[in-house]
């Protein structure tokens, strides 16, 4: 039976994101991943491309020595009790999974200490991905192997467990809050004079610039606001528009919602 590094568990939109970051990264290539899902047929271009496909998850994990869970939550049980008579004490299990904690995929695991949760994001098909991994003090080398694999298709950093859920709302969540932003100010472009695509190239392009701005200068938003904004100006005449009409206070009650939300999903 041919052996993989990595087995992801979970052919969906995030799953396979995964998988083809990590296949333009440095250290994998599409034929050390095994992506599994029950359906083989929706992954079956996966195969194409290089990658290993599976429908059975208790055979990606007897072929791959580090497992990724990227299900749903209401699906992981029914893959934890898969999966739990093919594991031994060396596989590490990574959950991306929103609102299941390491004790209680342990727990379902017969007591599994090798457990990491993650929570990146779907730039990580591009290797921009934001991704939150969770401290777990029992298994800290295992913690820092997550961190090398996820830094290499983007930032990562290692918060506490309780700060998972704020996580997915901030960065997994944050992706569709910042897209609809700039579909926001496309639809503002279309309205004086721009058709759509030149709108849309040009919003996305000022939202990359903006945010590399404050990655590359280690700055606050307000200090490079401010470097743009002229008193009288039409920056500052924008800037106070939006926000009379609720613009930062819509989309902090959007996170916190999203943080809310996130809580209850397993």
């Amino acid at each position: 039976m041919k052996k993989y590094n990595i087995g992801i568990i979970g052919g969906g939109n995030l799953g396979k994101a995964l998988a083809k970051g990590l296949s333009n990264s440095a250290s994998y290539e599409a034929k050390d991943i095994l992506i599994c899902r029950r359906n083989i047929s929706k992954i079956s271009a996966l195969s194409n491309q290089g990658f290993g496909i599976e429908s059975d998850a208790a055979k990606v994990v007897s072929q791959c020595p580090i497992i990724v869970i990227a299900v749903l939550p209401q699906q992981l049980d029914i893959v934890l009790d898969i999966i739990k008579p093919a594991l031994n004490h060396d596989h590490l299990v990574i959950s991306t999974v929103t609102g299941a904690s390491v004790n209680a995929i342990s727990k379902k695991l017969n007591g599994h200490t090798n457990v990491v949760r993650a929570m990146p994001n779907t730039a990580i098909s591009i290797s921009q991905s934001m991704t939150c991994i969770a401290n777990n003090p029992n298994c800290e080398d295992e913690v820092g192997l997550t961190k090398d694999i996820f830094d290499l298709v983007g930032s990562s950093v290692i918060i506490k467990e309780n700060q998972m859920t704020s996580a997915t709302a901030l960065c997994a969540c944050g992706i569709a809050f910042f897209l609809r932003s700039i579909r926001a100010a496309m639809q503002g472009g279309v309205e004086i004079d721009f058709h759509a695509d030149e709108a849309l190239k040009m919003a996305a392009q000022t939202a990359k610039g903006a945010a590399m701005l404050l990655l590359e200068n280690n700055s606050h938003p307000e200090d490079e606001i401010d470097r743009v904004t002229s008193p009288k100006g039409c920056t500052i005449g924008g800037l106070n528009t939006m926000e009379h009409n609720g613009f930062s206070s819509a989309l902090i009650k959007g996170i916190v919602a999203s943080a809310q939300k996130a809580e209850g999903l397993y």
